[in-house]
């Protein structure tokens, strides 16, 4: 961030729900967000408690307790109020869609601007209460910035303007260095993983990700073809998220027993970012056979871009903002959602290509760098001009 005598450096109040210690996609957008805001503006955060000890440089953090929600949402109403009338930011962002009210509300009493970062849920909740307070402080919003063209359809449905939405499709850490063989003999020799194939999942096991379905409808294709294929899932049943429907480890296993296919299912639970990095690189594919679910869309599929940033393509359906995480052919293959025959054929067609698309997955997802999030973000607020001049660019 360029910090001299000339004008007044621009000040965001970040209000969100979403950040670590909190673990998951989100999470991990907003702490990127604050971080590569403070590039461009200064930047606080309106968190959950214990996000001050592991915030980015350069960046405050204002905590509240977690729960209860109401508790959570009453406590940023109230430090939002404060803070525009001390701080004077030139925005407050709400993080997601949940926090817009309350932002929304405390903002209006010194006509301080504000935006918010959605995601698809934030559009398409249909609880009743969620629709009739927040999407009427979406709708008034200076600034809605969209994570994919498919929540930017939901905002249109919506009511919101359209010269008021943009789009910037969420970011990935591209990793330094690829884990060697070494690494990836290691991990399998420690999860007794052989030399069988690898179909990775990664997240959490809720009804809308669609593991259960995957593996009674399309898994016993795949391993007709390819006998010892082993899905492996990395994640948990969801805790701390909203509106999301879990599918336990216990009914996976369940399913795959009444497929056949108890022997080629695997949980690792959760690992380590380090354990991360290798089961991305030792994989053959990442499956994300997310569910078509009216009132529950999948906004975007950070882990897609993830896993091309690590070279392993993914196998989708062609759902919701999936498609913008996901280039047919280029990194993965898509297939109509629901059609778990054309899933299975796109995962036969991947292991069958032995590793042939690892380098466009590379180059798809450098893409979707941080950096280049962070820089279509503040240009979203603070307009075009100042992030190139504050890069030192010329238009």
């Amino acid at each position: 961030m360029t910090d001299n005598s000339g004008p007044r450096i621009p000040r965001i109040l970040l209000v969100t729900r979403n950040m670590p210690p909190l673990i998951g996609g989100m999470e991990r957008l907003n702490w990127h967000m604050a971080d590569e805001l403070s590039r461009y503006a200064k930047v606080r955060v309106i968190a959950p408690r214990g996000a001050a000890a592991i915030a980015p440089p350069n960046v405050s953090v204002l905590e509240i307790p977690l729960r209860p929600l109401w508790r959570f949402l009453l406590g940023a109403q109230w430090f939002v109020w404060r803070e525009v009338l001390r701080w004077r930011p030139d925005w407050v962002l709400a993080g997601s869609g949940l926090t817009a009210l309350p932002l929304w509300l405390a903002s209006r009493m010194a006509r301080t601007r504000t935006a918010a970062y959605v995601h698809g849920l934030d559009l398409a909740v249909s609880h009743p209460i969620y629709r009739i307070f927040w999407l009427p402080a979406l709708r008034q919003m200076d600034r809605v910035i969209a994570n994919s063209r498919a929540t930017a359809a939901f905002a249109d449905q919506i009511g919101i303007e359209k010269a008021r939405v943009g789009i910037v499709h969420p970011g990935v850490e591209m990793p330094c260095e690829l884990p060697d063989r070494k690494d990836m003999a290691e991990f399998r020799a420690k999860y007794d993983l052989g030399d069988r194939p690898v179909l990775l999942s990664v997240g959490r096991l809720s009804k809308r990700k669609g593991l259960s379905e995957f593996v009674a409808d399309a898994l016993p294709r795949v391993v007709a073809k390819y006998p010892n294929a082993l899905l492996l899932v990395v994640g948990d049943t969801p805790v701390d998220a909203l509106h999301a429907e879990a599918q336990s480890p216990e009914s996976i296993r369940a399913t795959a027993a009444q497929a056949g296919v108890a022997d080629n299912v695997r949980f690792l639970g959760r690992v380590t970012d380090q354990e991360l990095e290798v089961v991305y690189r030792l994989a053959n594919i990442h499956v994300f056979p997310v569910r078509e679910i009216i009132g529950d869309p999948e906004g975007f599929g950070m882990v897609a871009v993830e896993a091309a940033a690590h070279g392993l393509p993914t196998i989708a359906f062609a759902t919701g903002g999936v498609v913008d995480a996901v280039a047919d052919g280029v990194s993965g293959y898509l297939a109509p959602p629901g059609d778990y025959a054309m899933l299975a054929d796109g995962i036969l067609r991947a292991l069958a290509s032995d590793g042939a698309m690892r380098s466009q997955c590379i180059a798809f997802a450098q893409g979707f760098v941080w950096s280049t999030f962070g820089a279509r973000i503040a240009t979203c607020l603070l307009g075009t001009d100042f992030v190139l001049a504050d890069r030192g660019e010329s238009a």
